[in-house]
């Protein structure tokens, strides 16, 4: 994958002029050392790479110009929606990062009660721009060409209010179209006796510490399945990697 590549928060259409972002524009003309005339490619999000050509380096500004578009078909085959708990120091990045490199779907931060962090509204925001920047940059890496979202945190009460499990009038599961996960170091379970989902998978990771009692039996209560990940506990930025690679192999592109 060449690592001409950038995200463009503008979007592109073949034979517009677009200007890059402060970032882009700077890792490109100061560290890559392009200039007027080289090419490079840029994507907005829409699923395509845009191989451009630049027409304007200026201080204030640097200008592309596409000049064709690839598709670019090399999502995971699995649908996978992380719920993370918020840790803290760089662990919650390494964690969106790799999970973004697997090809995770959406990421959902969970305020969980062992998180460390604490975040007020105004803090909240400016952690989610940040996650979102990490996810970008990720994508810039790895060649994906569709953007994974980052919801705003939430408690898992919280979350799971807005996506309680689907039951029948008499209470009965209506979930196929979703497979729900929790990763507990005293799981039932390993990921290779579950069938194969067909649908959504909601992959639920605690923070520092792990879930706790409580919120391990609510989520058992939604339809969360109990699933252990071998013999050791896995930190908090490995689970999301060793997960997320192992449903590639059973059930992706691995």
């Amino acid at each position: 994958m060449s690592n001409l590549r950038f995200y463009s928060p503008e979007k592109l259409r073949i034979g517009a002029q677009v200007k890059l972002s402060e970032n882009s524009a700077t890792h490109a003309t100061r560290v890559m050392r392009l200039n007027v005339g080289d090419k490079l490619f840029l994507f907005d999000g829409s699923g395509s790479d845009f191989e451009c050509e630049l027409v304007s380096v200026q201080k204030n500004a640097t200008l592309a110009k596409a000049l064709s578009a690839i598709e670019i078909q090399n999502e995971s085959p699995i649908n996978i929606t992380l719920l993370l708990g918020i840790s803290s120091g760089d662990r919650m990045d390494i964690g969106i990062q790799k999970a973004v490199e697997l090809g995770v779907n959406q990421i959902v931060p969970i305020k969980t009660e062992r998180s460390v962090v604490k975040l007020d509204e105004e803090k909240a925001k400016k952690r989610v721009e940040h996650w979102q920047n990490v996810v970008i940059a990720a994508c810039e890496q790895s060649g994906r060409a569709e953007i994974p979202l980052v919801s705003r945190p939430e408690s898992l009460s919280s979350w799971l209010q807005v996506n309680p499990q689907a039951t029948s009038s008499d209470g009965d599961l209506i979930c196929a179209s979703k497979t729900r996960i929790l990763l507990n170091p005293i799981g039932a379970k390993k990921l290779s006796n579950l069938q194969k989902p067909e649908g959504e998978i909601q992959l639920l990771i605690g923070a520092e510490g792990g879930l706790s009692d409580k919120e391990i039996a609510l989520a058992i209560s939604q339809g969360f399945q109990s699933i252990i990940l071998g013999a050791r506990i896995l930190r908090t930025e490995t689970a999301p990697l060793a997960a997320i690679a192992t449903m590639n192999t059973l059930w992706g592109d691995f």
